[in-house]
Formats: C-alpha cells, sequence, structure tokens
C-alpha cells in the first residue's frame, strides 16, 4: 500500500507541477550534469584527478591548481533533444534545438613573490567565468485514447467533498488554477442531490488525449575560484559558486470526444505557462594529490545550493466545447517567491597516466536527492510540509559514475568516456537513470588549443498525464535523448 501512495505522489506532477512549486522542481533544479569546454565533455567529466581544466572549477576546485599558464577559453555548444513516447499504444516523437554557450572563463596563473627553486608554494591561481551545468530544452508529445477517465474525471475526484460554492467563488485562492476554471467551463458539475460530489464531462473516457510539453532554459554557474599548486604533489582550490536558473515551460493538454455523440462534450484543453527564475550561491572545495608521477588521486566536496531568490510566476488558460457552446476561462497570473536547499555533494576520483601520452581517468559522485528542502521567506509563510515531505518519501542517494580516456599523438588527442547518472527514485517509484556516450578530438600547441566534443545522453522515464488517489491514467513511456556537439577555443599566456 505503501507504495501505490508512493507512486500517486510522484505522478500528481505531470499535471499540476506548471502551477505550483513541487518535489519535481527541487529535483530539476538539484540535478548538475557535466558542461563546461569540449575536452572536459569528451571524457564525459572524469576530470576530478586531472584538473588544468575550466571546467573543474564546478566540479572539483583543485583542478585550477593545475594551471602553470595562465588560459582563456569559450565553448559555443549545439543542443539537439528528441523525446519519443508510447502511450495506450500510440507513439509520439518532437525534437528541440538549441545554441548555447557551454563555458567561457580565465585563469590566471600567478607565482608567489620571491620564490625559488626550493620554494614549496609554486604557484598560485585564480578563476573566473561560468559553466552551464544544466540544459532544459525538449519538447515533448504524448497522445493516445483513453476509454476509460478524462481529465474532467480527475478533476471530479480532486473537487469530491468540497462544497461547490466554495469552488465557485474562489477565483483567487487554494481553486483558482484548477477547480475553478474546470468549474466555470463546465468540465464538472455536481451529481444532482449533491453539494459537494461531483462528475466529469466525459466521465466514462471514450476521448482522445493529447499533451504537448515544450520547455526550455538552463542553469549556469559563475565561479570564482582559487588555488595553489604546493611541490607540484598536492593541488588545493576553492570555488564559490554562483548557480543562475532560467526555466519556461509551456504544457498545452488537450481532449476530444472519440465516441461520435457530441451532443454534450466535443472537446477541451488545458494550457499552462510557467516562468521559473533564481540564483543562489555554494561552496566547493577539493584538492589533488601525485604521489607518483603516473598517478593522481582527488576528492571534492560542494556544499548545498542555497537558492534565496527563487520566484515563480505562472498562468493556466481552460477552454470547453460542450452543450452547443465554448466556455473559456483564464487564471489571474500567479507569482510566489520562496527558497530552496539542495543536496551536498562529494567526489571522489583516480586518474593513470600511461607511458606519457595516454591517461585513464575516473570519478565517483555520491548525492542524496531526499536532503533537498524548500523553505518559505517567512514563518507566517506557507511551510512546504507536503512538498518536503514528498522528496523525503519519493527520492534517495544515488551515485554517479565517470569513465574517461585520452591518448596523445603529438599535439594531436583522441578522447572518449561514458558515464552512470544513478536515478534519483526510491525503488518501484520511477526510473530515471541515465547513460552518457562521449567523444571528441583536439590540437594543442604551446599557446592555443582547439578542441571539439560529442556527447549523446539517453534516459527512459514514465510519464503520467493526470493522477489522483482513485482516478489514473496508464503511464506514458518517455525515451529522451539528447545529442550535444561542442568546440572549445583556448589560449594560454
Amino acid at each position: 500500500m505503501k507504495k501505490i501512495v508512493l507512486l500517486i505522489q510522484v505522478i500528481i506532477f505531470a499535471f499540476s507541477g506548471a502551477i505550483a512549486q513541487s518535489d519535481v522542481d527541487a529535483l530539476r533544479y538539484s540535478t548538475i550534469e557535466f558542461g563546461g569546454t569540449a575536452r572536459y565533455n569528451s571524457m564525459a567529466g572524469a576530470f576530478g584527478a586531472l584538473g588544468g581544466d575550466f571546467s573543474t572549477l564546478s566540479s572539483n576546485p583543485a583542478g585550477i591548481a593545475v594551471f602553470k599558464k595562465s588560459d582563456l577559453s569559450i565553448t559555443p555548444s549545439f543542443y539537439f533533444s528528441n523525446a519519443n513516447t508510447a502511450y495506450n499504444g500510440t507513439a509520439g516523437s518532437d525534437d528541440r534545438f538549441n545554441f548555447n554557450l557551454g563555458n567561457a572563463g580565465f585563469v590566471i596563473v600567478m607565482p608567489p613573490e620571491g620564490q625559488s627553486s626550493s620554494s614549496i608554494l609554486k604557484n598560485f591561481q585564480i578563476g573566473f567565468g561560468v559553466n552551464r551545468v544544466n540544459n532544459f530544452n525538449s519538447r515533448t508529445v504524448i497522445q493516445g485514447n483513453n476509454d476509460k477517465n478524462s481529465i474532467s474525471t480527475y478533476f471530479a475526484d480532486q473537487a469530491y467533498g468540497i462544497p461547490s460554492d466554495e469552488i465557485e467563488q474562489d477565483y483567487d485562492g487554494y481553486y483558482t488554477y484548477d477547480l475553478n476554471p474546470a468549474w466555470w467551463t463546465y468540465m464538472i458539475d455536481t451529481i444532482p442531490g449533491y453539494n459537494d460530489q461531483y462528475y466529469g464531462i466525459a466521465e466514462q473516457g471514450g476521448v482522445f488525449q493529447k499533451k504537448e510539453i515544450n520547455t526550455w532554459g538552463s542553469m549556469n554557474e559563475m565561479v570564482f575560484s582559487i588555488g595553489a599548486n604546493i611541490s607540484d604533489r598536492l593541488y588545493l582550490g576553492g570555488t564559490l559558486g554562483v548557480p543562475f536558473i532560467r526555466y519556461f515551460e509551456q504544457a498545452m493538454y488537450r481532449e476530444k470526444n472519440i465516441e461520435g455523440n457530441v451532443q454534450y462534450f466535443d472537446r477541451l484543453q488545458v494550457y499552462d505557462d510557467l516562468h521559473t527564475t533564481g540564483s543562489g550561491i555554494n561552496l566547493k572545495f577539493g584538492m589533488i594529490v601525485r604521489p607518483v608521477n603516473f598517478l593522481r588521486i582527488g576528492a571534492a566536496i560542494h556544499s548545498p545550493t542555497w537558492f534565496n531568490n527563487m520566484k515563480d510566476y505562472w498562468y493556466s488558460d481552460f477552454s470547453n466545447t460542450a452543450y452547443g457552446d465554448t466556455y473559456t476561462q483564464t487564471t489571474p497570473r500567479g507569482t510566489y517567491n520562496y527558497d530552496l536547499q539542495t543536496p551536498w555533494r562529494a567526489i571522489g576520483s583516480v586518474s593513470v597516466v600511461l607511458w606519457r601520452m595516454a591517461l585513464l581517468s575516473a570519478d565517483y559522485e555520491y548525492v542524496d536527492y531526499s536532503s533537498a528542502k524548500f523553505r518559505s521567506r517567512s514563518v507566517y509563510d506557507y511551510d512546504f510540509n507536503s512538498e518536503n515531505s514528498a522528496i523525503k518519501d519519493k527520492y534517495t542517494a544515488t551515485q554517479n559514475i565517470r569513465l574517461g580516456a585520452e591518448v596523445r599523438f603529438g599535439h594531436f588527442a583522441v578522447r572518449g568516456g561514458a558515464a552512470l547518472y544513478g536515478s534519483p527514485y526510491k525503488p518501484g517509484i520511477n526510473d530515471a537513470e541515465k547513460i552518457y556516450y562521449t567523444g571528441g578530438f583536439g590540437f594543442r600547441d604551446k599557446n592555443f588549443y582547439i578542441d571539439l566534443a560529442y556527447v549523446r545522453s539517453e534516459k527512459k522515464e514514465d510519464y503520467y498525464l493526470y493522477n489522483s488517489q482513485y482516478v489514473s491514467t496508464n503511464a506514458a513511456a518517455t525515451e529522451l535523448t539528447t545529442n550535444n556537439i561542442m568546440l572549445t577555443i583556448g589560449v594560454r599566456y
């Protein structure tokens, strides 16, 4: 029974997530992917023990201490996502393109004053720039016939036990963004003889359902880093990170009567629009040890990100063609400010140099998604108890593994890698495990380098159009594939 309750909780987001803060938002903004430069991506982000790349300022800051020369880099990137779905035997597919900037930044290397060949401190570094750590661009279409229920059945179930006059008069309150517009567009009505029990306009199903979800935006992190190289054996670094979020979601849900009798109901639609912005702050500390020339061992810890100025803007638009007329209702534009704390992270890394021409590297990352928390701005405001409880009930600790390799041929290098990001969900709730395949090559001389990378990711996850304790759709199986091509151009001086 507990697993059923958790399943119901995890899939409520499919319809209501676009108009309120939910555990799904917490997961979205707690998820960090490897991004940044082409070399870093071509080795699947397995750089925790290597360093010498600007992207490490967002993963293991000790990587900045490996730089021997000052460095300036920029990475334009081309991103393509494709979503394939299967719902009640009907397939859906859509894709989205995006051009973005993977990274832009510089590192300045400075020797200490009065340095001699016997000095323990070889040099120290400062770095500043931006790394992209998540990409929200996708377009998904879910479609199929449903002969069991309708979104109107879901609304009727949600309204059960609530007096109709409370729903009808609630223009700017608890029911503003779902039950009130469903009532005024005649998607639901009271059962004769009752004022708190309802039926839906398409109670028994027999409808064709389609939902189009269009998302875009990103999470980028501005980094301020310092590092120190001690005897070319110990590298230390720290980063002050300032991530900032821009997330947009437009979702159009449609139903059409397919049983032929349109005397009472023909079609309906619900449009949701969400815009989220926010910025936060975090701290990262790391170290790399080189006990022997061919071996490096790295470790890093990331504090939570404290997003202290999250802001949501949203509204919904309902339309229902029934009883020979069309009824519409647009909700007020909602806005809400809140805080979000993401999980701690710990990373362990190792790399091996082979014959001075090849290297192998591996990262292990631990993150507990159940520790994310929403907070209100005031003790008199909303307490987020139900959302934080849902986070603890649904999510769990997981491990991310990244593997990378590089082989050099003079000025040229060939690279490859793979990564496995574990599912953030507890067993039996959902999947969402993500696999990455990466590759690339590069050219480097004394003062200039150029790198090209390709990253492909694959993820499977169930999606539910709507769900409550007594009304549910079948799962729509979704397969999301992303392809990212990036080019880094850099100079050393």
